[in-house]
């Protein structure tokens, strides 16, 4: 099943989730006088959100165009003209879970596989998410199935209570089409669970005291029988309490399942055990800092993100898993090398069949790559989707080694397509356009950040429109997850169309490919990791100068937008350079750097920004942290924050304590916490279409309104 510390979901998110208490112990520093924010649910904390949300609706939901915004937002995140990407090809069927205004919480579905590569897919539903929480009181929200090949007769479903991290494991039986009565349940938990056989689990949960890691994710795997109680179940592996995670991994390679144990020491080191003959954990020769793709005839697929040896960082790599299993893996052979420009982001298996998705400058292609049994060489091949597109591998359909990308750009609507393994692929769905493109223009530049390195980024703006204009630029630039562009109506994430709203007003939207990020592989990540965390908020800075130095806008009038990480970009940002931003939008944001390490999973993001409660780290990190930063007597950009109560990934006493202490300060400040929706911040579409509304009236307030 979905490992909780993967940054996909829905891509780009930190990877970032709440321990069992409120906050892990710590000290209470004397001159924060915002600690109390922290109180999630607390009447005093939740009074001053209730406050701040109250007159930030007040003054932007009386915007004139805040209710056509909204409507029109919905309408498109409701159309049922939407995709219908593959959750799972499961022998002759495909799943999908679809959402659109009459189940916002969704239906999971599915159609025979014929019919959907036709396009025209004859759809079953197999759970309704929406009558589900109806009928047993829970407000449910859908975290995925894990269905047993070869078969597909049992899954495991997971299940949120509002959208936080933590859900239930419930056994479904396909032919029924109910629960089982004395399945596999597991209670709410960060679990992570995985199908040994039909009648066993691997399962690594909360089970009590002393159970979780530091970061509050299981740190115990245990191997549990059918028909046994959970507190039955036997010792697979163990790591200790400074770990991040353990966790089970079950690969499919042909009909041969193969049992992995993943040890997290921290968010990029990890240990990978494979289960031996003999059940036996053998550690595999996987180097700490590299990444486990998938298995694929018979060989266990790696990317590099250090050099091994004479192969270079970035490489895909691969060992023989038999061998491995028997403790006598061999060096590895090398399968694919980047390029200055070409990278490897992602990778699927299918049985004959290795999908290597590349970025090249930041644009998506696809190779199919095969390997010579008798010689063991690898060979690969082009597979032309769009040129200069977003692509992102989405489903496999093993047995008939196909794979399934979804490809759009910022004025090309997305579309389904597949490839197999012979011929061009072929588009199984393309939505129609939901603006009109011919009255865009969309460019790549590079700007050059402080220290001379060119930072790519992507601009969108009306044709013919004169510069200078108001400028919205959207940015990551961490934890290795690259920015690629999408359809207008999408951008940026989780803010629904309020990139094409932008636009269509004649201003500039920015998408920035700043280092932190995976845009050119782990050395574009590497050089925003810790000390060097300076260079991510001096590539906004180079972007934002670039703009004013080409004319498309003017300093103090451009925008910046930051979610999760993000927050940590956008607030060290406005408190750096506060004459060269007008505005700042922060979703889900951490800000509070000398405790996020005490809030929430903060022990795990140790690797990615440094300890706080190391001397020699905290003198880095103190340079930037955003919270530490505000200073009295400093007018900043206005900042809208975005979160939910519920989000078990960034602690909510983030976004509350800088709103505070911004408004301490003088500064205008509008806030807004919806209680339910977890990281990604609306449960539903009818809360997006909201979020994208106020977002649009909060820019055009600031950057357009006020300066007429």
């Amino acid at each position: 099943m979905r490992h909780k510390l993967t940054l996909r979901s829905a891509l780009m998110a930190i990877a970032i989730a709440s321990a069992p208490a409120l906050i892990a112990a710590a000290p209470a520093t004397g001159d924060d006088p915002y600690l109390w924010l922290e109180d999630i649910e607390g009447a005093k904390a939740i009074a001053q959100v209730e406050q701040w949300n109250g007159e930030t609706e007040k003054l932007l939901r009386a915007s004139p165009r805040f209710e056509a915004d909204r409507a029109r937002a919905r309408a498109i995140l409701d159309d049922e003209s939407q995709i219908a990407v593959p959750d799972k090809v499961m022998g002759g069927r495909v799943t999908n879970l679809w959402r659109d205004a009459k189940n916002p919480r969704g239906l999971w579905r599915s159609s025979d596989l014929a019919s959907y590569l036709a396009g025209k897919p004859n759809w079953t539903t197999i759970i309704d998410v929406d009558a589900l929480g109806k009928a047993e009181g829970k407000s449910w929200v859908w975290h995925g199935a894990d269905c047993l090949a070869p078969d597909y007769g049992r899954c495991l479903i997971s299940l949120s209570a509002g959208g936080t991290d933590a859900d239930v494991v419930r056994e479904y039986d396909l032919a029924t089409g109910k629960f089982v009565e004395g399945g596999f349940t597991l209670p709410e938990a960060k679990s992570d669970v995985a199908w040994a056989d039909k009648d066993t689990l691997l399962v690594g949960t909360d089970y009590g005291a002393g159970s979780l890691t530091a970061s509050g994710y299981p740190r115990i795997v245990k191997r549990w029988k059918r028909g046994t109680p959970l507190s039955a179940a036997t010792l697979v592996k163990e790591g200790v309490d400074s770990d991040i995670s353990v966790r089970p991994r079950v690969e499919q390679d042909g009909d041969k399942r193969w049992v992995f144990i993943d040890r997290a020491l921290t968010f990029y080191t990890n240990d990978l055990y494979v289960e031996g003959a003999n059940g036996q954990l053998i550690r595999t020769p996987v180097p700490d800092t590299a990444d486990f793709r998938g298995l694929i005839d018979g060989q266990m697929i790696v990317l590099l993100n250090k050099p091994l040896g004479d192969i270079p960082t970035g490489s895909l790599v691969s060992w023989p898993i038999a061998d491995v299993a028997a403790g006598k893996a061999g060096a590895p052979q090398v399968v694919q090398k980047p390029t200055a420009t070409t990278v490897v982001e992602e990778v699927r298996t299918t049985d004959n069949i290795l999908w290597v998705k590349q970025l090249d400058n930041v644009s998506g292609a696809l190779l199919a790559m095969t390997r010579d049994a008798a010689t063991g060489r690898w060979t690969s091949r082009s597979v032309p989707l769009a040129d200069k597109a977003t692509v992102h591998l989405v489903g496999t359909d093993d047995k008939g080694d196909r794979i399934f990308a979804s490809v759009e750009g910022m004025l090309t609507p997305p579309s389904l397509m597949v490839a197999g393994a012979q011929g061009p692929a072929h588009t199984i769905q393309q939505l129609p356009a939901r603006f009109d493109a011919s009255q865009f223009v969309v460019e790549q530049r590079f700007a050059t950040s402080k220290d001379g390195t060119k930072v790519p980024y992507f601009l969108a703006r009306k044709k013919g429109v004169k510069g200078p204009v108001p400028a919205f630029i959207h940015a990551y630039g961490g934890f290795r997850a690259a920015q690629t562009p999408t359809y207008l109506t999408t951008e940026p994430y989780r803010a629904g169309p309020l990139g094409l709203f932008w636009v269509e007003d004649g201003n500039a939207y920015v998408l920035a490919n700043i280092r932190g990020g995976g845009e050119y592989g782990p050395a574009w990540h590497q050089d925003a990791l810790r000390e060097k965390r300076q260079n991510a908020f001096d590539d906004l800075a180079a972007v934002a100068e670039d703009l004013v130095k080409t004319g498309v806008s003017t300093k103090g009038d451009i925008g910046i937008s930051g979610r999760s990480n993000g927050g940590v970009l956008v607030g060290a940002a406005m408190t750096q350079r506060p004459d060269l931003y007008g505005a700042v939008i922060a979703g889900s944001p951490l800000e509070d750097m000398k405790r996020y390490s005490h809030l929430s999973a903060g022990a795990s993001w140790v690797a990615e920004y440094g300890d706080p409660d190391v001397p020699s780290d905290w003198a880095f990190m103190q340079r930037w942290s955003p919270y530490q930063n505000v200073k009295t007597g400093v007018q900043y950009p206005p900042a809208f924050f975005y979160l939910s109560t519920k989000d078990d990934r960034v602690h909510p006493g983030h976004a509350r304590k800088m709103a505070a202490k911004l408004k301490a300060t003088g500064s205008t400040v509008y806030y807004h916490e919806y209680r339910e929706g977890g990281h990604s911040v609306g449960a539903d579409h009818a809360e997006d279409a909201v979020r994208a509304a106020l977002l649009h009236a909060f820019l055009t307030r600031e950057l357009v309104e006020k300066k007429k």
